[in-house]
């Protein structure tokens, strides 16, 4: 283990500190909209575009029973439809409705906004440093997109 002064900690434990920080936040946020954290996840994925099942499970990292049942709960709440893939006949297109694109635009911006506070103790140039570093680590690791850069617009 590495021995860090004035508080200081490692790039490890910083990295997972501040996943479990974002998540909390993340948390917090969808339950205020009555949405569970997968809820919410699925949500903002899809404010991009529609996507087929296997796309979705390979990005929010469930098995295909679980993503099952998270887009049954979540479709028996309105917020999304199954449609048919225009390029395939036998396959499906998780969309959002209406009513869910709604609530994803809200739980979006109340999201962002929450996570975006967690940098205010910053400057400017720190914040645009950590964006660049931890963007670099996304990158590499090829991280799905399963959260739009805030300003970015749905696509169809």
């Amino acid at each position: 283990m590495e021995k860090h002064d004035e508080g200081r900690i490692g790039v490890v434990a910083a990295l997972v500190r501040s996943t479990f920080l974002t998540n909390a936040v993340y948390a917090e946020s969808a339950r205020e909209y009555g949405l569970t954290s997968q809820q919410g996840q699925l949500l903002c994925v899809l404010m991009a575009q529609p996507y087929g099942m296997s796309e979705l499970g390979a990005m929010l990292g469930l098995a295909k029973s679980s993503l099952t049942g998270l887009v049954d709960r979540t479709e028996r709440n309105g917020l999304v439809q199954r449609r048919p893939d225009p390029h395939d006949s036998r396959a499906l297109r998780i969309a959002l409705t209406r009513k869910g694109s709604e609530l994803a635009a809200e739980f979006y911006a109340e999201t962002c906004g929450r996570i975006e506070n967690l940098t205010t103790g910053l400057a400017a140039a720190d914040r645009d440093t950590l964006a660049d570093l931890l963007g670099r680590v996304v990158q590499d690791n090829k991280v799905p997109v399963v959260f739009l850069e805030p300003g970015e617009g749905a696509r169809s």
